[in-house]
């Protein structure tokens, strides 16, 4: 891991992400990224340029003053921090700067009043999530430490989550833990029998030259797939959380409409997305 890219409103949410992105950075010798998207009215974008440019200059201005306060932190000393100020205003800038840095995670914070909540809750998380072809890390308290010694990878187990599997089973490689599947069984016409989900489970490891013996696979039953991860996760003392997404397929019955994003809004410790 190279880059970290950490989106920031100067919050002491987003303050947990750099936190969280400054150990791995210690742990990887990683360069960290630090984004404020300025998010400069449309009114003023849409005036000549010679109107336009001092509002930039004064908004750019005010975040470089933030960003002095902001990165003056013991806890970065020999982290090489890269400044970013972008006039982005949606997710759409967070996906571009990421791309544009060859950043190979993404930490955001959450519970922000501005900025990092609007990135994060609602419509522009699911679609950071979704669209990212990164992982993206999300934290809503300060991480004390990065020990994640239970790592659940909560799944439907089907064919298409095999790529996300694969970066988050590397991922967990790069932590030296190992990775646990999670299966949420459900009544109604989702329930399957436990031999059912065994045989499922199998058929998914076989496919990637994997075994039972490699991973350890849980069953959890539950009324809904949101409340099944978060309790399995609190009664089972899990430190972080992988959810596989990607629009409408394959996991559509478990990530359909918002259930990644409440997870990711209700759980107390970190969840991080793999996109299939």
């Amino acid at each position: 891991m190279n880059k970290i890219l950490v989106p920031t409103d100067f919050s002491k949410e987003s303050e947990y992400a750099l936190k969280t992105a400054a150990k791995f950075a210690k742990q990887y010798d990683a360069e960290i990224i630090v984004l404020h998207m300025l998010g400069i009215p449309e009114t003023f974008l849409t005036k000549d340029s010679s109107e336009e440019y001092p509002e930039l200059l004064l908004f750019t201005k005010l975040a470089k003053k933030k960003f002095s306060t902001f990165l003056d932190k013991e806890y970065l000393k020999d982290i090489s921090v890269k400044e970013a100020i972008q006039n982005y205003r949606t997710f759409e800038g967070i996906i571009s700067s990421a791309k544009k840095e060859n950043a190979e995670l993404i930490i955001m914070g959450s519970h922000g009043t501005s900025g990092i909540q609007q990135m994060f809750v609602g419509s522009n998380t699911e679609k950071v999530v979704r669209t990212s072809d990164i992982p993206v890390l999300v934290v809503k308290a300060e991480q004390e430490n990065l020990e994640f010694n239970n790592f659940v990878f909560a799944s439907n187990f089907i064919d298409d989550c095999f790529e996300a599997f694969k970066k988050a089973k590397k991922f967990a490689s790069h932590l030296n833990v190992n990775i646990n599947l999670l299966y949420i069984n459900t009544p109604g016409r989702n329930f399957k029998s436990s031999n059912e989900i065994d045989t499922q489970i199998s058929q998914f490891l076989n496919k990637l030259n994997l075994t039972s013996n490699d991973v350890t696979f849980n069953i959890h039953n539950d009324y809904n797939i949101e409340n099944g991860i978060l309790n399995y996760c609190n009664k089972n003392n899990v430190d972080l959380i992988a959810i596989p997404t990607h629009g409408r397929k394959g996991l559509a019955h478990m990530i359909k409409g918002s259930i990644g994003e409440d997870i990711a809004n209700h759980a107390q410790i970190p969840v991080i997305t793999f996109k299939i």
